[in-house]
């Protein structure tokens, strides 16, 4: 007796056309309660009243409906792919595993950050190496049948002589638009200006001792005047790619710091550690954004400005995840509760205000003509929750 050969089973792909409806729809201004969506070949046809009587080929049960979040700063897939220091997995499950994350937390789009640089750190923490950037890159740009658009978000330590080779020869061949985050993490500046701060942050995160620690920055300074031509050419390279990539200048901390940055051609403030260089940004018309986790914590990881007081500016217009994908949409509904911001503003700065950043003008709002990445969430308390993401990218 033969034994019958299984069949295989292959997943329909969403109905590039269907009407969703009975939604509160939060639109750029204003949220449209009991509205329908339409949807034609992927994207938004019409966002209206329900009318009624009328069906729908989903009913949206009265959740709100809010366009995919877009995430312009995710370091989550490196921690994915080394969940332990000792431990790495295969880069392709890491992705996939991601992603199951990232859809839960209403992410659509995604730019994992992938370091351009060669930081060896001992003890216990996690290695950052040119080879290894290389790889993550293959990997995303050979990943397919992905269930949110992924892309790379290009971190350039301005003192890695090797990160910046690589990234030149990268770039040279990538379309137009890529995002790069110059960053310089020497101790004494950026994220880093108070050197007892980034010494405890280096016991905490690194495992280091107190002694090891000490002696780790004291040795990162020495090296770091040694480095200054690298940085210089990083900076004339990256000036003369203007108009071909967009550059965040990462952790600026003061009005002299955005100057130079608009300089050589920096478009994005990208976590201001003061309010200083989150308001000279502003003045100049940069998109100024922000980590989500400083806002749903209240307050920054390394002493820093907090989010929500550049908020209360009107400083903030976007956040990114920067390694906690699920504090994108906590961070939006938190501030709509606190008062802070209406829930059409805090939602549209993970949503439009992200695009704007990443220059992204098909997505991120629900308006006709633009892609159907949909998120219906379901506003409880303590936490709102993701129900549903309907992607109109497949």
């Amino acid at each position: 007796m033969s034994t019958p050969v299984a069949e295989t089973w292959t997943p329909a792909a969403p109905p590039a056309d269907y009407v969703l409806g009975h939604v509160r729809a939060v639109l750029p201004g204003r949220v449209l309660d009991n509205a329908r969506i339409v949807v034609r070949d992927g994207r938004i046809a019409a966002v209206e009243p329900h009318p009624a009587g009328s069906g729908s080929d989903v009913d949206g049960q009265d959740l709100l409906c809010v366009p995919g979040l877009i995430d312009t700063h995710s370091d989550g897939l490196e921690n994915e792919r080394m969940p332990r220091p000792s431990v790495e997995v295969p880069i392709e499950f890491a992705i996939q595993s991601f992603e199951g994350k990232l859809r839960a937390a209403g992410v659509t789009t995604v730019f994992h950050g992938v370091g351009f640089e060669e930081r060896s750190v001992r003890a216990r923490g996690k290695p950052r190496t040119v080879r290894q950037a290389e790889y993550v890159c293959q990997a995303l740009d050979a990943y397919e049948d992905g269930l949110l658009d992924h892309r790379i978000l290009y971190r350039l330590d301005v003192r890695s002589a090797e990160g910046l080779a690589a990234l030149c020869s990268r770039l040279d061949q990538a379309p137009d638009g890529a995002l790069v985050s110059h960053e310089d993490h020497t101790p004494g500046q950026g994220q880093f200006t108070d050197l007892a701060e980034y010494t405890r942050w280096m016991i905490d995160q690194r495992g280091m001792t107190d002694d090891e620690a000490r002696e780790h920055v004291d040795q990162t300074i020495a090296n770091r005047d040694s480095l200054l031509n690298v940085r210089d050419e990083a900076f004339r390279w990256l000036a003369s790619r203007t108009g071909r990539i967009r550059v965040m200048g990462h952790d600026p901390g003061s009005a002299g710091e955005i100057a130079d940055l608009l300089e050589r051609g920096g478009s994005i403030a990208e976590f201001p550690t003061t309010i200083e260089a989150a308001q000279a940004a502003r003045d100049h018309g940069m998109p100024v954004v922000m980590g989500a986790p400083n806002i749903l914590r209240g307050r920054s990881q390394s002493g820093n400005v907090s989010g929500r007081d550049l908020l209360a500016r009107g400083l903030v217009t976007g956040l990114a995840s920067d390694y906690l994908p699920s504090s994108l949409l906590a961070a939006a509904i938190l501030l709509a509760e606190d008062g802070l911001a209406t829930l059409p503003a805090a939602i549209g700065l993970v949503t439009g205000g992200a695009a704007d950043v990443a220059g992204l003008a098909d997505r991120g709002r629900l308006d006709p003509g633009l892609r159907a990445d949909l998120v219906l969430v379901e506003p409880c308390r303590p936490w709102a929750r993701v129900r549903a993401v309907l992607w109109g990218g497949r």
